[in-house]
C-alpha cells in the first residue's frame, strides 16, 4: 500500500503545503522488503505513528490495528482519514475512522473480485459502503460501485496511483 500512498502523499503535500500530514503505518507488513523500502525509494516521508501491528489471524491483525489506531486518531484529530488497498489495516483504519466520527477516503475504489472467500474482497466492500470519498480509476470500478447502490457524488474519477509511482520510477 506504501505504492499506492507515495503519488497521494505527494498531491496532499504539493496542495496544501501549510496542513499537517500524518502518515500511520500499521506494521501489517513489517518486513524491510514490504515496508522500509518503499518509504525510502518513493519518497513517502517517515511515519509518524508505527503501530506495529504484525503477523495473526485476520481477525487479531484487524482487532489489533483498530486498538492501536483509535489513541493515535483521539490524539490527531484529523479532518479526513485516507486509507488504501484492501488489506486488514484498510478495514480496521475504516471502521475506526468512522465510529469515531471521522469521514475516510478510499483509494482504489470500486476494485471487485465478486469471490467473498476472499478476505481482501470484504475489505474492499466495507472500505467502500462506508467510505465518504471513493477515488477510483476505472470505468468498470465505476459500474461496481454503482451496482452496489454507491451514490455518484461519492465517486471521483481519478489516476491509478500505481501507474503514477511505475511512472515516477521509470528511469
Amino acid at each position: 500500500n506504501c505504492v499506492k500512498t507515495a503519488p497521494v502523499s505527494a498531491a496532499m503535500r504539493s496542495r496544501v503545503p501549510d496542513g499537517r500530514h500524518v502518515i500511520v503505518h500499521t506494521g501489517q507488513h513489517y518486513d524491510r522488503a514490504m515496508s522500509e523500502i518503499f518509504f525510502e525509494e518513493l519518497g513517502v516521508p517517515a511515519p509518524d505513528h508505527l503501530l506495529e501491528v504484525g503477523s495473526g489471524t485476520h481477525a487479531q491483525q484487524t482487532a489489533r490495528t483498530m486498538e492501536r489506531l483509535e489513541p493515535v486518531i483521539e490524539a490527531e484529530r484529523p479532518d479526513l482519514v485516507v486509507v488504501p488497498g484492501d488489506v486488514n489495516s484498510t478495514l480496521a483504519a475504516v471502521l475506526t475512522a468512522v465510529k469515531m466520527g471521522v469521514p475516510v477516503a478510499h483509494v482504489e475504489s470500486g476494485l471487485r473480485s465478486f469471490d467473498l472467500s476472499m478476505p481482501e474482497e470484504v475489505n474492499r466492500i466495507v472500505a467502500d459502503r462506508f467510505g465518504s470519498h471513493l477515488f477510483l480509476h476505472s470505468d468498470e470500478a465505476i459500474g461496481n460501485l454503482r451496482a452496489e447502490g454507491i451514490a455518484a457524488e461519492r465517486m471521483h474519477f481519478v489516476v491509478n496511483t500505481m501507474i503514477d509511482t511505475l511512472v515516477a520510477l521509470e528511469d
